[in-house]
């Protein structure tokens, strides 16, 4: 039985139809093909009973295969005034989607959505890092969150130590989540293709957050640690204690940030705030 009381139109008419011409400057790039947007959904895990939110609907190709799920409810948050009049004419068709118009950057989603929440998006190129940052400090918040990035940057957040992918938002993303690449996607599976390819990360946030607090520390240590890499910690880490702060957590002075796992990056937080850092 259909999800709708009556069948949507095809995605290509609606982008026809509601002049969803992809705009580069808010990093439009529309998925369309039915079975991959089902994959992308089923790569989300189980949404049983989740008030589920995606970002950036486009057409609301995405928002179809969610909402074919056993989700609760969908809320699709769009900036695009075009988008949103294509989304709208599809909530019309069913009472389990929810728009907000607005620039995701400023929603706050756990004020504006009940739990249990998970969040499911083909993520806006130009904003997606910024995003996930402000949703890992949240992390609480969320059953899972199953996001769509350039290839370049998924494989930043799932990178394992001693790569030369392994930075802050790896040790950040993984400190908070379990961090899962889900899946690749070519660019040609989009319209208009973008000119690199992309992957899909699932991230479910650990049982036991740390203090916000915390987060902030762990930022600002791997931001010192990893804006100057090719030094030694010594080195990038000398406004935050150096080679004091580095012995109080039993970590060779002469290491690189890149060889630190997460586990040790934490060791070495905990002596800073120790510090009063």
């Amino acid at each position: 039985m259909s999800v709708f009381s009556a069948t949507p139109p095809p995605l290509r008419d609606i982008i026809t139809s509601f002049n969803l011409r992809a705009d580069k400057s808010l990093g439009q790039h529309f998925l369309l093909e039915p079975g991959l947007l089902g994959r992308i959904a089923a790569a989300a895990g189980d949404l049983a009973g989740l008030n589920v939110v995606e970002i950036g609907p486009g057409p609301g190709g995405l928002t179809r295969a969610l909402l074919e799920t056993q989700a609760a409810h969908v809320t699709a948050i769009e900036y695009d005034p075009r988008a949103v009049a294509a989304i709208t004419a599809l909530a019309s068709l069913t009472d389990r989607l929810t728009i907000i118009q607005g620039d995701a950057l400023q929603v706050d989603i756990p004020t504006a959505i009940p739990a249990p929440r998970a969040i499911v998006a083909n993520l806006p190129y130009n904003i997606g890092t910024p995003l996930l940052v402000r949703w890992l400090h949240e992390a609480a918040a969320y059953r899972s969150m199953t996001l769509m990035f350039q290839q370049e940057v998924a494989e930043r957040i799932a990178a394992a130590p001693a790569t030369s992918a392994y930075g802050r938002i790896s040790v950040l993303s993984q400190w908070l989540c379990e961090v899962d690449m889900q899946m690749h996607i070519p660019a040609s599976a989009f319209a208009p293709p973008p000119k690199v390819d992309s992957a899909l990360v699932r991230l479910v946030p650990r049982a036991v957050q740390p203090l916000l607090a915390e987060i902030r520390a762990m930022e600002r240590l791997t931001a010192a640690a990893f804006g100057q890499r090719r030094k030694m910690l010594r080195g990038s880490l000398k406004g935050l204690g150096g080679t004091a702060l580095l012995d109080a957590a039993g970590i060779d002075p002469s290491r690189r940030a890149e060889t630190l796992h997460v586990a040790e990056f934490e060791t070495l937080m905990r002596a800073m705030l120790a510090r009063g850092g």
